[in-house]
């Protein structure tokens, strides 16, 4: 039985439920696709990265790009990051993120393109 159960429309056809580490996927993507302060009542949904994804790629601006997601992810409290490791890209940044759902006992590996061409994150 799962644990999370939601509904999701983006690239889907005819299944639109995800559940469990699916869902968690796609609500971080979702997150991670909003400006900081865009949502009515929830001033403290969506994130500031986008700023510093156009900035020069250093230590600092790599430093505040993992410190910023993680304040967006401890807003989810079914997912912990254990590790958290970027790479700086041409057009974007590559971030790959070892987390665990909580309840749950196996970890995964989560990668994240931000993508500064398309200006979306893509979480796979």
């Amino acid at each position: 039985m799962p644990a999370f159960i939601g509904f999701n429309t983006v690239n889907q056809f005819k299944k639109f439920t995800l559940t469990d580490f699916e869902l968690i996927k796609r609500d971080l993507a979702n997150a991670l696709n909003i400006q900081q302060g865009q949502i009515p009542g929830k001033p403290q949904y969506g994130t500031t990265i986008w700023s510093y994804l156009f900035e020069s790629q250093t230590q600092d601006t790599i430093n505040k790009v993992l410190d910023e997601l993680a304040r967006v992810i401890a807003l989810d409290p079914r997912i912990y990051v254990f590790a958290a490791r970027a790479f700086p890209q041409e057009n974007g940044m590559l971030i790959e993120l070892e987390v665990e759902t909580i309840p749950g006992t196996s970890a995964s590996i989560l990668t994240l393109f931000f993508d500064t061409q398309s200006r979306t994150a893509i979480v796979s």
